[in-house]
């Protein structure tokens, strides 16, 4: 079951997003709180901008939240919504902590699309691509936060 509210990056959704969903007819069933506390990944990361060269907003994430390109932020096709990851591109060793709050990337064989401040802080903005290992480290917000059990969490 989903819980959803309204609200604006950073924090504060109450509940998770766990609903399916079909893009470009392709169905997707996000996986549960329970599982993505233990879900690991290696796979292509790409870089989106959804806002404007000043920041003005042009979209939303999936969760409502405005896109700034400032944010350490990502979107991913099965982690429930919000959650936060440890995002390390293989290519250089660079690590960093971003919050899932939007899905796709919906081209194939990609598993992962971060702002450009996280592409700068991952070593790959010029390339557009890279390889990266993501780790989920917690899920949901506020009195909804599920950590990692046993792991590493910030």
């Amino acid at each position: 079951m989903a819980l959803l509210a309204s609200c604006s990056y950073p924090g504060g959704h109450d509940g998770y997003m766990t609903r399916s969903y079909t893009v470009r007819g392709q169905h997707y069933q996000p996986m549960s709180v329970a599982a993505a506390l233990d879900f690991e990944e290696t796979g292509t990361c790409s870089w989106y901008n959804e806002s404007t060269l000043l920041g003005l907003q042009r979209g939303t994430t999936s969760l409502g939240e405005k896109v700034m390109p400032w944010h350490l932020t990502g979107a991913h096709k099965t982690l429930p919504l919000p959650c936060f990851i440890k995002v390390t591109n293989l290519d250089n060793g660079r690590s960093v902590k971003i919050r899932i709050n939007d899905r796709g990337p919906f081209i194939p064989n990609r598993v992962l699309d971060v702002t450009p401040r996280a592409a700068t802080k991952l070593g790959f903005h010029d390339q557009g691509l890279t390889t990266t290992r993501i780790e989920v480290l917690s899920v949901g917000d506020g009195s909804y936060k599920r950590k990692k059990r046993g792991g590493f969490f910030f």
